[in-house]
């Protein structure tokens, strides 16, 4: 009849009952489908520049899905830190000093890797800098710094990683970009060519 109010089917009144009575029980239910949708117990993951801000939630992030993490960065005492922060919250974690932009320690930081887990899984290439100058003061050197942290380190570590992750049969490398890989910006003109450029080789 028109006008007339239209039940709904039961499956949708199911549903709702269940959304409503359920409450917290609901909740969880979903998180553990959650966690075992991204369950990475016995995985392996390098975190370049995990020592600190976005790179240290992420090993955080990889770690409470159960993935053994190796933090990578350029300082000792920070890697330290972080890889005691990761075991506190009950984390397999080790650290190594790496320099992103030297091809011979990148190698040497998946190879360190690979022989103490035995395999690789996941790369995130997560280390980057940022030089805060307009163009026309911005010097080649510090063009190439840039370039060389941010770009030229996610080549350098995916090549590395590339063939331990075929042998292994598959893997994960997850690159950072930014907005400004879209916008750019006249503070930043080598950090967002850095990040298109990343954009582009992903």
């Amino acid at each position: 009849e028109p006008g007339a109010r239209r039940r709904p089917a039961e499956r949708d009144l199911a549903d709702v009952d269940e959304l409503l009575l359920s409450g917290t029980g609901f909740e969880q239910r979903r998180g553990r489908t959650m966690k075992n949708l991204f369950d990475l117990t016995g995985k392996v993951a390098i975190v370049t520049g995990g020592n600190g801000g976005i790179g240290l939630g992420m090993a955080r992030g990889l770690a409470s899905h159960g993935a053994t993490i190796v933090v990578a960065g350029r300082s000792t005492e920070k890697t330290a830190m972080a890889v005691r922060e990761l075991q506190g919250l009950g984390a397999t974690a080790g650290g190594i000093a790496v320099d992103v932009k030297d091809e011979s320690s990148v190698q040497a930081m998946v190879a360190d890797t690979v022989g103490r887990h035995g395999r690789l899984d996941v790369l995130v290439n997560n280390a980057g800098i940022n030089i805060r100058k307009p163009p026309h003061e911005l010097s080649l050197a510090e063009w190439h710094a840039v370039l060389e942290t941010n770009l030229t380190s996610t080549f350098l570590a995916s090549h590395a990683a590339y063939p331990h992750m075929r042998n292994g049969g598959g893997g994960k490398i997850v690159n950072i970009g930014s907005l400004m890989s879209i916008f750019g910006a006249p503070f930043a003109p080598a950090y967002a060519a850095s990040k298109g450029g990343i954009v582009q080789f992903s």
